[in-house]
């Protein structure tokens, strides 16, 4: 008779597939690496409409679930995406690779080279809602840094998610590389979630990538380590030296160029010195681009036509066309408000004075703090990593986007010669 393993026999079978795999992905060389990433980009196009007809049954049960057309949209596998994703292969491939790399190597007083060479984490666990092209796109950042990895994404994916597995597998044994080194969770069952954040023997670290519920759990349910990110409750700080001319078009990309995203901003605080001559100016533009804008009652005297804003739409992360505006009295005021309701995710000053803004660098806790420039940045491609598993609002070990090098660790090489210590 046959045994069929209950689900925690299969979840803990494929964490130790993956540790068994991580060990075998460590000594990989970066042209293995780069082969096995280019194969994977040739192969989803030539297998572009097997993961397409299987991405059309997921949103077909999505439409009859009464999914939002927004969710929708970033369940498709559209051309437009699967390019992209082939695009984004391509361009981890040109990334250099971390693992490997020695520094900080000097000799101690007895002889002995000591240095820090960076190595890969080992097994990492992604969990993420809707959205497979993040299988593609963590399944390579994993590879190319060597690390094994287990993806669990949403039920609404499932499908999609197993063909683009399928595909992936099939790159990794065309280049006799462990299948096991990419694994998709295969169930729809939430308990699966439960039973992987349990394997603290066999994974090293968990990536939730989704709304602030599902990171909730996952931190609160694991035994594992969690780089987590909550929410994106980012700010621009007006200071009373700011360049107006600047700071109009830097507010508005901030806001409306994509409002449901974790970097877009949520609050713009302005100096009370300048709010007469500037609320009138922001709160139009804002207005005419669809921003609702829910203001303090000092902006209210000086533009009535805006919303008051309640107690409760203070650090609220919208991911909409609505905004906080509020008028304060110095950076110190500024400061103080961001550190009761920012995120840690992204702040941003608009200010000609360089004291100030150093400041304001010194002292705002963000995992990205910008000077004259949109919160839109806060991006691992726009900040130079070539790409991103997500963005950490947490400081062990990762503080924002997550690229090549925050994917690896460090550990110690020691060079001797038969020294002995005394």
């Amino acid at each position: 008779m046959t045994h069929t393993p209950t689900l925690e026999q299969t979840i803990s079978a494929m964490t130790k597939k993956a540790r068994s795999a991580s060990y075998s992905l460590m000594s990989l060389s970066t042209e293995k690496k780069n082969s096995v990433l280019t194969r994977m980009a040739d192969l989803l196009l030539t297998r572009k409409n097997v993961i397409q007809a299987e991405n059309a049954k997921d949103l077909q049960a999505a439409r009859g679930k009464g999914l939002s057309i927004a969710m929708l949209n970033r369940l498709e596998l559209s051309d437009a995406v699967i390019e992209s994703m082939v695009v984004g292969l391509r361009e981890i491939c040109a990334l250099p690779d971390p693992v490997g790399e020695i520094a900080h190597l000097g000799r101690r007083p007895n002889g002995l080279l000591v240095g820090r060479m960076r190595v890969p984490l080992g097994v990492i666990a992604m969990i993420y809602e809707s959205r497979p092209n993040v299988t593609v796109d963590a399944a390579a950042l994993c590879l190319k840094t060597g690390n094994a990895i287990l993806l669990r994404g949403g039920s609404e994916a499932i499908l999609s998610n197993l063909a683009l597995a399928k595909v992936l597998h099939e790159a990794l044994a065309a280049e006799q590389i462990s299948e096991d080194a990419v694994q998709v969770i295969p169930v729809t069952d939430r308990q699966a979630v439960t039973i992987m954040l349990g394997q603290e023997e066999d994974i090293d670290l968990v990536i939730p990538r989704g709304g602030e519920g599902l990171i909730r759990f996952v931190v609160e349910t694991s035994k594992i380590p969690v780089l987590k990110h909550y929410k994106g409750v980012c700010h621009i700080y007006v200071d009373k030296d700011a360049d107006l001319g600047k700071a109009t078009p830097v507010i508005l990309n901030s806001k409306v160029q994509r409002p449901g995203v974790c970097n877009a901003l949520e609050g713009l605080l302005v100096h009370h010195s300048i709010a007469n001559e500037y609320l009138p100016v922001i709160t139009k533009e804002l207005s005419e681009k669809g921003v609702e804008i829910r203001g303090c009652a000092r902006c209210l005297e000086i533009v009535p036509e805006i919303t008051a804003a309640q107690e409760e739409d203070w650090g609220t992360e919208f991911l909409d066309l609505t905004l906080c505006l509020k008028i304060v009295d110095d950076l110190a005021e500024a400061r103080e408000y961001i550190q009761k309701y920012g995120s840690q995710h992204t702040e941003s000053i608009i200010t000609e004075n360089y004291t100030t803004a150093q400041t304001f660098i010194d002292t705002i806790d963000a995992s990205a703090v910008m000077v004259n420039a949109s919160t839109r940045f806060n991006d691992g491609g726009q900040l130079g990593l070539g790409a991103e598993i997500g963005i950490s609002t947490t400081k062990l070990h990762a503080y924002g986007p997550m690229g090549l090098e925050e994917l690896t660790t460090r550990k110690f090489v020691v060079f001797g010669q038969g020294q002995v210590r005394s």
